[in-house]
């Protein structure tokens, strides 16, 4: 409960700073920079290190990946029907297409399932959001940020990304245990990310263009809170006969509000920031409302 209310209460503090104006327009630049320079790479190296590979780890690591997938098969037609820009279709493939499994996943789960299924949560946004995120999301948004980018640059950008290579350096350090002050040192950086990030969101959310993004809003949401969390639950449990309470917990995360780094990237790109914040000051409120309707549709698996 506490980690809802610091969510909340950031976010509002982000919005009373723009309208006080006693910081600079420039402000969530710097705060993101600091987001991706130092806060995720120090969640990547805490998280990542202690992870415990095993077969177990498929389906929530997975999830992700398909809901990305399903993201353009969802958005690109119908963008490019509604005659949606680049930066536009860019900040909904980020938004829409990776859910929040971290900040509010890890809280939901708690308080819906259990503290004993939080491990699932973690796999889903350690191997699953952040990984998709560190890749494929960091080469989407290169692409949709400049028409020609190459495919040397958009490499480059992969693997010169902070959390990517900090994930590498966790994956590679897996069999070295850190001495006990230096997981001190890691947590208390990627603490400050959350609070951080949602101050940023609130500093750039501008509610005056709800009526300008209604209908990209509207799509982005549409998928995110419903028809993706559906497509996942398709493959994993009729297509391919998943059932149980981790399965259910996996499809809780797919349901997920948009993920707040991913609006962070789609602005750092330049990606229609507008949007990339509506989606995450609208989805999260929002999925207060659809989360507890997943959480009884999916008892039934």
């Amino acid at each position: 409960m506490s980690n809802m209310v610091l969510l909340i209460v950031c976010f509002i503090i982000g919005i009373a700073l723009r309208r006080a104006r006693v910081l600079p327009e420039a402000t969530p630049k710097v705060l993101n920079a600091y987001i991706i320079y130092v806060a995720l790479p120090a969640l990547a190296l805490l998280h990542i290190h202690g992870l415990e590979l095993s077969a177990g780890l498929v389906y929530p690591a997975a999830m992700a990946w398909v809901l990305f997938g399903g993201a353009f098969l969802f958005i690109l037609p119908l963008g490019k029907r509604m005659g949606f820009p680049p930066g536009t279709m860019g900040a909904l493939f980020l938004t829409a297409g990776l859910g929040n499994t971290s900040f509010v996943g890890l809280p939901m789960i708690e308080a819906f399932y259990g503290p004993e299924y939080l491990g699932i949560g973690i796999l889903a946004d350690q191997l699953g959001s952040f990984l998709v995120l560190s890749t494929v999301g960091i080469a989407v948004a290169a692409a949709c940020s400049s028409g020609n980018t190459s495919g040397r640059d958009i490499l480059r950008k992969v693997f010169t990304f902070p959390p990517f290579v900090a994930m590498i350096a966790g994956f590679a350090l897996m069999a070295v245990p850190f001495p006990g002050w230096a997981e001190g040192v890691f947590e208390r950086l990627g603490g400050t990310l959350s609070p951080l990030a949602l101050i940023s969101v609130g500093f750039q959310l501008r509610l005056g263009d709800l009526k300008q993004k209604t209908g990209p809003l509207a799509l982005g949401l549409l998928y995110k809170l419903v028809m993706g969390p559906a497509l996942v639950a398709l493959l994993f449990v009729v297509i391919l006969g998943a059932r149980g309470v981790h399965i259910q917990v996996t499809l809780f995360e797919a349901a997920m509000a948009p993920m707040i780094t991913g609006s962070i990237v789609a602005a750092e790109h330049d990606l229609d920031p507008s949007l990339s914040s509506l989606m995450v000051g609208v989805g999260i409120p929002l999925s207060f409302l659809t989360l507890p309707l997943w959480f009884q549709l999916l008892r039934a698996i």
